[in-house]
């Protein structure tokens, strides 16, 4: 399955290119810098202090096709799409807080113990719709131009489990939800590097800068189509919390520059 979703997303990443090859696009590249948080398996749900300091850095460099100097006649998509492709890095370093840390039982110096770490790379293409024409917006400097995209992507995650205890696998260092079988790995925690799909949700808005730039904020959640990019995924069977895939929030702010104009 995973490897249908690859090709499929990989012919929609190149379709633009080979569609639209003989028609007058401009090329509008940047990067967006910003910060991430990991929803995940770590820590309490809900906790703001997981939220916080479950939180790293990421970055992405975007490449725009503007198709509004088409002329042809559709011209409601040339003014209000763009095709967005996205190649992003970051990494997260999790770790258990809230209420089951707290206490000094073995269960919570285990959960204190634990220690998480996810890298994420991410290329996708995603539909990006702007409510107002594009053209008015090329030609105002100082105004904006709010936009929402959705798409998909191939994420390649490295992910490790650790413990300050010792090596994980035992109860001696290991919370006890951790320990049962959870789908066909050994236990609810997983060493390993792998590719899932993911979907993707973007809001923001550009700022025109001048004839030839733009200034971008930008905030993307991704939901992945697996609970495992964290390093985690306790047996749902049997404990039915943890019953989400993880997902991930980014609040950016970049830079944009037109190719050709």
């Amino acid at each position: 399955m995973i490897k249908l979703r690859t090709l499929a997303l990989l012919l929609l990443i190149n379709l633009p290119y080979s569609s639209f090859s003989q028609s007058a696009i401009v090329h509008e590249i940047g990067v967006i810098i910003g910060g991430t948080e990991f929803r995940s398996d770590y820590g309490q749900r809900g906790d703001v202090t997981t939220n916080l300091n479950n939180m790293s850095f990421g970055i992405a460099i975007v490449d725009y096709m503007n198709f509004s100097y088409n002329d042809n006649s559709n011209r409601f998509f040339n003014e209000h799409f763009k095709v967005r492709s996205e190649l992003s890095y970051s990494k997260t370093n999790l770790q258990h807080y809230g209420v089951w840390t707290k206490g000094t039982s073995v269960g919570s110096k285990q959960l204190q113990a634990m220690r998480g770490s996810t890298m994420l790379i991410n290329l996708g293409t995603q539909l990006e719709y702007y409510p107002f024409d594009i053209h008015d917006f090329e030609n105002t400097i100082g105004s904006f131009a709010p936009y929402i995209s959705l798409g998909m992507q191939i994420t390649s995650y490295t992910t490790t489990a650790t413990s300050t205890m010792g090596e994980l696998g035992n109860p001696i260092t290991t919370f006890s939800k951790y320990l049962a079988p959870s789908e066909g790995r050994s236990y609810g925690y997983s060493n390993e590097s792998k590719a899932v799909t993911s979907q993707v949700l973007n809001l923001g808005t550009r700022y025109k800068l001048n004839r030839m730039s733009d200034l971008v904020f930008d905030i993307r959640a991704q939901y992945f189509n697996s609970d495992w990019v964290d390093g985690l995924n306790p047996n749902k069977d049997l404990y039915k919390e943890n019953k989400s895939n993880d997902w991930l929030t980014f609040i950016g702010a970049g830079y944009i520059i037109y190719l050709d104009y």
